[in-house]
């Protein structure tokens, strides 16, 4: 238990340490961003000075500077629009042949003014043209550095929570494998003893037909504490006909069910060979069997039909009950889903598990329609 906590106070360490770390990297990739931004805002306004004293000394018809060409013509990276006092357009950085689209500049224009402040070059208090500029190929692409980290983490999370998750399923796997094998253990020596008492029966004066009632009961306990003993370890398949191993499931169960139930069962064949656990198997059909009379609530009408085609069995168990709501034709299959106010949703998780991890075969809801009935179908490959 202490371990246990332990355990789980140092994941909490880890995640939060791990939430921390991200916040302070997209801190500081956000504080970096603005840094940047600002050394363009401060590099086109460079420009825009620059700018300003080529206007002066047209004005003056004075020589312009080296400076000032230098400044203008050193903007190899950010796009710009320059619209002049008549409306003609200069522009830097910018693709020419698109340039002359004036919808396009028109987009541009108005996609710089969201992303940074308009510049206004001035001279004698008159406005001679208005920069327009946006971010730098560089800075566009810092801009979506916190997203790709985001990405990042948000995967990383996912990983620890599946490893985790599977973890956890491992361990309640061995749990349940741990108990139903106790659960087998703890029925022998109880059974064990009612062999002994049967045969001391067949020495006293009692009805043999109770004898025989008593000895079918007894080998149900020896296939239920078999049954048991086999979960967590890989079953052993052998050839069996998959007709007979049915009609056994299907009859004990019949013959310990309410006469308010119409039992049906329909085979093409008396054969047909496939690789079973039979112990297995027969565990599979009674739990959709108890199902179905479950969902008919003791009264209706069940059919098991056995069909074969090709190198495939379709085994198909049918009830006249609730049915099954399309969104869960696949949960009903997962453990702890159940629909009953008793019940711990394991049957047909385990069903599932027999049919497809241990036979390699498939088991789903083939149909199902509310307050007319069920259809489960079992496809198992034949031997």
């Amino acid at each position: 238990m202490l371990f246990t906590k332990n355990q789980n106070t140092f994941r909490w360490i880890i995640i939060a340490t791990s939430f921390i770390i991200v916040s302070v990297i997209l801190w500081k990739t956000y504080e970096f961003f603005q840094h940047f931004k600002h050394e363009e805002r401060v590099k086109m306004e460079n420009w825009s000075f620059a700018q300003s004293d080529l206007i002066k000394t047209d004005n003056l018809n004075e020589n312009m500077g080296d400076l000032p060409l230098q400044v203008i013509t050193s903007n190899k990276t950010t796009p710009m629009i320059m619209v002049n006092r008549d409306g003609s357009i200069d522009f830097n950085n910018i693709d020419p042949k698109k340039a002359k689209d004036t919808a396009y500049i028109n987009k541009l224009i108005t996609k710089f003014e969201q992303e940074n402040t308009p510049i206004k070059v001035k001279f004698d208090g008159k406005l001679y043209n208005t920069i327009y500029y946006g971010n730098s190929p560089l800075l566009n692409k810092l801009k979506y550095y916190p997203l790709a980290l985001i990405l990042i983490v948000v995967l990383f999370g996912a990983v620890i929570f599946f490893f985790y998750s599977s973890n956890k399923n491992a361990t309640q796997n061995k749990l349940w494998s741990g108990m139903a094998k106790e659960t087998a253990h703890q029925i022998g020596t109880p059974l064990s003893s009612l062999i002994g008492w049967t045969e001391i029966l067949k020495t006293e004066n009692v009805n043999a037909d109770y004898i025989i009632e008593i000895e079918k009961d007894v080998d149900r306990l020896k296939i239920i504490a078999e049954r048991f003993s086999k979960i967590g370890s890989l079953p052993t398949l052998e050839t069996a006909n998959i007709v007979a191993e049915t009609v056994n499931a299907y009859d004990y169960l019949k013959a310990r069910s309410s006469n308010l139930i119409n039992f049906n069962l329909i085979t093409t064949t008396k054969t047909i060979p496939v690789k079973l656990n039979k112990q297995l198997y027969s565990w599979t059909i009674e739990n959709l069997v108890k199902n179905a009379i479950d969902a008919m609530k003791g009264r209706g009408s069940l059919t098991i039909e056995i069909l074969q085609l090709e190198n495939l069995v379709k085994i198909q168990v049918t009830d006249t009950g609730k049915g099954i709501a399309k969104k869960d034709f696949n949960k009903i299959f997962e453990p702890g889903f159940t629909t009953k106010k008793r019940g711990w949703g394991l049957g047909l998780s385990l069903t599932k598990r027999i049919i497809e991890d241990f036979h390699n075969g498939k088991i789903k809801v083939l149909s199902s329609e509310k307050n007319k009935g069920t259809t489960i179908q079992i496809t198992l490959k034949s031997a």
